[in-house]
């Protein structure tokens, strides 16, 4: 369950990147929005990080 776990949160950090970051570097829009789509996507990585640590050490309690 732990490696399964840990793949999605790749998959899923890859795919905030991707098209997250993507946008802030590359489109033609105005500063504003681009720092707004950099402020969502570090949003993003915060709350996925959270959930991540949560869940390992929620793991590590229940298997001990």
């Amino acid at each position: 369950m732990k490696v399964i776990f840990y793949t999605v949160i790749a998959i899923i950090f890859i795919l905030i990147t991707f098209f997250g970051l993507g946008p802030v570097l590359l489109a033609d829009g105005s500063m504003g929005e681009r720092m707004g789509t950099l402020a969502v996507v570090l949003l993003l990585y915060l709350i996925l990080g959270g959930m991540a640590t949560a869940f390992t050490k929620w793991y590590k309690r229940r298997n001990n």
